[in-house]
């Protein structure tokens, strides 16, 4: 399993800005925003601000800022309360200025990157702090939407999560289906070493604890613990005696997750942080 450090440096600009030009791409259309340009005269200059209508986790404001300035460079965008910052309800997040037609065009582009991505950051947050004190963290998965992971895994950053594998080109992890295929576990770790890097890791799926056991004796980095009940979860952390890093995965909501962290294991993953978090609701004021 590839873990990076829950830190908040945004993405490189050049991988950020193909994403958010997409979305522009998708919203002007053919003719581009025909309503400001019917309506706002090409001289008139407004000030406007984002604000956080509910509380939470602030992220998104690299996806924002890119696509004003896209629709025209010209326009300023200063942030009050930087990605991975907490926001009250009423927070100014964010102080734009420059042409009117452009900070209306951009807009709704900006507004549903910071909501998505807030709604995640906020989600992840929750999470984080359910499990305070233990010695669990909070990680992602590959449960994303298809052209954002890169800022979405951010936005898990952003909350204080942790990034599990960002592709499949990431580490090698063995789920039931390569199981299956392979005859056993020990059979796919087997394949699996032949060509596997010196650098990198191998994680093994497993949902009985004589999987665990199976998994234990061929020896492997990390073992994923899917859809176990607490209990079992307990018994295969005393069954593992710290041979392997052990990830819980599997049903994981705010209610359960103090639960399951208390069991002793070492991560807990969560695709609902990243594919059923609710946006964030954030507004453009003028």
């Amino acid at each position: 399993m590839s873990l990076a450090l829950p830190f908040t440096r945004a993405p490189e600009a050049a991988l950020v800005e193909p994403i958010v030009r997409r979305a522009l791409e998708e919203d002007l259309g053919r003719g581009g925003d025909i309503t400001s340009a019917l309506i706002i005269p090409d001289d008139r200059q407004i000030t406007a601000r984002l604000v956080a209508r509910k509380a939470g986790t602030v992220a998104g404001l690299i996806a924002a800022e890119c696509a004003f300035r896209l629709v025209d460079s010209s326009i300023s965008f200063q942030c009050e309360l930087p990605d991975g910052s907490p926001c009250a309800t009423g927070s100014e997040i964010a102080h734009i200025a420059g042409p009117a037609r452009a900070i209306l065009t951009a807009e709704r582009v900006a507004l549903n990157f910071v909501g998505h991505l807030s709604g995640i950051a906020t989600a992840t947050h929750a999470l984080v702090s359910a499990v305070k004190g233990t010695k669990a963290k909070i990680v992602d998965t590959r449960k994303t939407t298809p052209g954002l992971r890169l800022l979405e895994k951010y936005a898990v950053r952003c909350g204080g999560g942790f990034n599990h594998r960002s592709g499949l080109d990431d580490a090698i992890l063995i789920k039931d289906n390569h199981i299956a295929v392979a005859g056993s576990i020990t059979e796919a770790v087997r394949r699996a070493r032949v060509g596997v890097a010196h650098m990198m890791k191998i994680e093994v799926e497993v949902d009985t604890l004589p999987q665990l056991e199976e998994a234990l004796l061929v020896g492997v980095d990390t073992i994923l613990l899917d859809n176990m009940s607490v209990d079992d979860l307990r018994r295969a952390v005393a069954l593992n005696r710290g041979r392997a890093l052990l990830e819980a995965s599997g049903g994981v909501t705010l209610g359960s997750v103090r639960g399951i962290a208390e069991t002793g294991v070492d991560y807990i993953s969560s695709g609902a942080i990243t594919h059923s978090a609710p946006s964030l609701d954030v507004g453009l004021d003028l």
